[in-house]
């Protein structure tokens, strides 16, 4: 069964976080949150150096993941399914028919704490937690409120692209690579690919 990462990343959303679109914060500028705190907040790590909020405006079927990289993660996909959340933003998500795997990429734009607001609301919330290495210089996190092993094939990535943005990736498994692969460990490299194209729009 397949799973995307709106069904994780909406315990954000219902957590409180309001508000209009956000504005990328100055480097060395403390940024105000909607809950009146200055991000970031509970235990997230800052954003040392932030790409510019533009590069979440596109559109994630078109921007989040080439054609190659697709091919790469899935094998042979399905079309990009566009989905706009008005509390969280823009998602895509992509589908190999045959071996029920999944991908999908979302800019989470409508949450204006980023990363801050996954540590207070996601985190309670979540069976699997894991802090992982900078993405390119990013922080970022692995968690699945399914599974705590992820043994059911399902890991969702966020990424703190500034203070206030994230890039959300959330990945099933094939059912041959369920219990043989970690789906945390693939969401990473998928969101790798991510980061080094939304560097690229920013010109980096």
């Amino acid at each position: 069964m397949t799973r995307t990462l709106l069904v994780v990343t909406i315990a954000v959303a219902v957590g409180g976080c309001t508000g209009g679109e956000p504005s990328a914060g100055t480097n060395g500028t403390p940024s105000p949150s909607t809950q009146g705190k200055t991000l970031p907040y509970g235990g997230a790590p800052k954003v040392e150096h932030p790409l510019p909020a533009s590069v979440l405006s596109g559109d994630p079927c078109q921007e989040g993941l080439t054609a190659q990289q697709l091919a790469e993660a899935l094998g042979t996909p399905s079309a990009g399914r566009k989905k706009e959340v008005p509390v969280l933003g823009s998602t895509c998500t992509w589908d190999n028919d045959a071996s029920g795997a999944q991908v999908s990429v979302g800019y989470t734009t409508k949450v204006p704490d980023g990363l801050s607001a996954v540590y207070t609301n996601t985190k309670k919330q979540a069976k699997l937690w894991r802090e992982l290495p900078p993405i390119q210089g990013f922080p970022a996190v692995a968690g699945s409120t399914f599974d705590a092993t992820a043994k059911d094939g399902f890991c969702q990535v966020s990424v703190g692209i500034t203070d206030q943005l994230t890039t959300d990736i959330g990945l099933t498994l094939g059912a041959t690579k369920r219990g043989t692969s970690d789906p945390c460990d693939v969401a990473a490299r998928i969101a790798d690919m991510v980061v080094t194209n939304l560097r690229q729009k920013a010109g980096m």
